[in-house]
């Protein structure tokens, strides 16, 4: 039997290669919202993020450090490759992204306990 860890592996893994895609390949769409780029880096990482506490369950700082190296790597790969441009406010989006992740799981593991110890009562 697959377990559940398993499945988000593999979605994390699936993800990753996904986003790699899209961050190093060369954009053929135009950009007709401003900033939707920092967008696409928030969402990106707040999955990332869900995705590898769902996987490995992971220290939070250890989450967040991972997943700033892997966003300094794009932005390093993104600097030699003449269609991209490397940017500090990409990293800073995708920074804000796992920030967001874990403001969320916060919210939501205190709503849970809150309603477990309503129900104690």
């Amino acid at each position: 039997m697959i377990s559940r860890q398993y499945i988000f592996k593999l979605a994390l893994a699936a993800a990753l290669i996904v986003i790699s895609y899209l961050v190093f390949s060369q954009p053929n769409y135009p950009q007709s919202i401003p900033n939707m780029d920092k967008v696409g880096h928030l969402l990106s990482f707040f999955g990332l993020a869900y995705l590898t506490h769902l996987a490995f369950k992971p220290k939070w700082y250890f989450l967040a450090i991972t997943l700033a190296c892997y966003a300094i790597f794009i932005e390093l790969v993104q600097s030699y490759l003449p269609y991209r441009s490397a940017s500090v406010a990409d990293f800073a989006a995708d920074m804000v992204g796992v920030l967001l992740f874990y403001c969320c799981h916060w919210g939501y593991q205190r709503y849970i306990n809150a309603s477990q110890i309503k129900h104690r009562k």
